[in-house]
């Protein structure tokens, strides 16, 4: 099972990476905070230091990823190719 499907750009996201080093990632509904941890980091080979996750109003599951310092969220964005 692939738990996290793709990351989100929106404005709030960018004003999230800018602010608080977070990314926000639409996972499966099904996907528990661990696993979307531990597949980020392995992933991406960077250290998370928390992942809160909200269903919204569409019925999607997104998840919130906080990372550690040593990592800047806009590094990975850019990878991504989100900016």
């Amino acid at each position: 099972m692939q738990v996290v499907k793709n990351p989100l750009s929106t404005e709030k996201s960018i004003k999230l990476m800018e602010s608080e080093n977070k990314l926000i990632f639409e996972v499966d509904k099904k996907a528990t905070k661990q696993a979307i941890k531990s597949e980020i980091e392995s992933f991406f080979k960077v250290k998370v230091v928390g992942v809160t996750t909200r269903i919204g109003p569409d019925a999607k599951k997104r998840a919130y990823v906080k990372f550690s310092n040593e990592t800047p969220a806009i590094d990975i964005a850019t990878k991504l190719g989100l900016i």
